[in-house]
């Protein structure tokens, strides 16, 4: 007997984006370090392994990044960089959990028509308050069944979210823009997955598929939101 499947999102570089923010924030960072730090590449890599390295105590989002970018400024200089760069960091990053909510080209519509035929849901990482008050800022969450904010997404994390809520892997469909955290795992569950490319994946983000995976009938690819509507009812 064909059952409905639960349609669930990832939220940054998925539902609204996220990326760009860093991106812009990288660049303003670079920018305050230059009277001290003047190779931007090495400060790129200096912070990218300064947050690497800290996800495990501070965990994903824009508070660790922060912290992340703190820490590099100090260890960059010596310990040289002055009180008000620090200050100007941390308002980077106070700037960077205002910031407005900026949803992908037509995903209020889809999902709109999405939740008249499906259960939808949220699984997502990052800083608890900062996800739930973008959530609540998307003027999405009315179409979502659950919202859940997870420290990490690996197929131990999905499995029990999924029991929590009743829900087996093969009744599910993830659409994210991360093979890493969003596709890779379901696909290992015996999920469904739909990937939607983001124009920048974050650098500890990065993974590859296997050819077999690529090719599995579970899985997809889509460019735009606006087509999954015809992929799911396709499927």
């Amino acid at each position: 007997m064909y059952q409905t499947p639960t349609v669930i999102f990832d939220a940054d570089d998925t539902l609204w984006h996220n990326m760009n923010l860093f991106v812009d924030t990288h660049q303003r960072y670079a920018g305050l370090l230059q009277p001290y730090f003047t190779d931007i590449e090495a400060l790129e890599l200096r912070l990218n392994e300064t947050e690497r390295k800290n996800i495990k105590h501070f965990g994903y989002g824009i508070k660790g990044f922060t912290l992340s970018m703190i820490e590099t400024a100090l260890e960059v200089t010596q310990g040289r960089v002055g009180g008000d760069t620090i200050q100007a960091i941390i308002d980077l990053g106070r700037e960077m959990l205002g910031a407005p909510v900026e949803l992908m080209p037509q995903m209020a519509e889809t999902i709109e028509t999405l939740a008249q035929q499906y259960p939808l849901g949220v699984i997502t990482k990052g800083d608890l308050l900062n996800q739930e008050t973008k959530f609540a800022r998307s003027g999405l969450s009315a179409a979502f069944k659950f919202f859940e904010v997870v420290s990490e997404k690996d197929a131990a994390t999905y499995l029990r979210v999924l029991q929590r809520h009743g829900l087996e892997p093969e009744g599910i469909i993830m659409v994210g823009n991360s093979l890493k955290s969003d596709i890779g795992p379901i696909l290992t569950l015996g999920g469904r997955a739909v990937h939607i490319p983001y124009e920048v994946t974050w650098v500890h983000e990065h993974m590859e598929l296997s050819v077999e995976t690529t090719g599995s009938d579970r899985f997809k690819v889509i460019d735009s939101v606006a087509h999954l509507p015809t992929l799911l009812s396709d499927w």
